[in-house]
């Protein structure tokens, strides 16, 4: 590519990833009509590490396309604490999009993926060994012929590890 084919700023090329969840039903079935079979990974990646980094690689290895799809701020804030996400939605879209590995990057409020699923229908689902095969995603991607992939864990290596690791240094 070109320097005068590329985006012109880094906002334009994050968002040339962006799905918006309105439309993401109606891109998925575009994109198997034109014979693409799609994998999905979701979480808040908040705080992107090297195991994130482990878990979309082979994400991306398991179908044509790879689209992850982060956690709202206020879903993650139903989850897990009110004083998450430590990086707005905003940032986390834009570091994912950056990710050459991942074709595209979509968001959801809902306190799990099911919904989101529900409109992809992938053809794999990928998931960290913690969920294994029969996370709450497995019965809705199994309902339409998916899979589940799990990829295993990097020890030491997890957003809570990391900001309790923070914490200890800082102490």
């Amino acid at each position: 590519m070109s320097l005068s084919q590329r985006a012109k700023s880094y906002r334009e090329a994050a968002d040339a990833k962006f799905l918006d969840p309105a439309i993401l039903k109606e891109k998925a079935l575009a994109f198997k009509q034109e014979g693409k079979t799609i994998a999905t990974l979701n979480g808040s990646f908040d705080l992107l590490h090297a195991g994130h980094l482990e878990m979309i690689y082979q994400a991306s290895l398991q179908a044509d396309l790879l689209i992850v799809g982060l956690n709202t701020d206020r879903s993650i804030q139903g989850y897990k604490s009110p004083l998450r996400p430590i990086i707005a939605l905003e940032y986390r879209l834009q570091m994912m999009a950056a990710l050459e590995m991942v074709d595209f990057v979509t968001w959801f409020d809902e306190l799990d993926p099911r919904s989101l699923l529900e409109k992809i229908q992938p053809d794999v689902h990928v998931n960290g060994e913690e969920y294994g095969e029969e996370c709450i995603e497995a019965q809705t991607v199994r309902s339409h012929g998916g899979k589940i992939h799990i990829v295993p864990l990097i020890p030491g290596l997890s957003t809570t590890e990391i900001l309790k690791k923070i914490v200890h240094t800082c102490a």
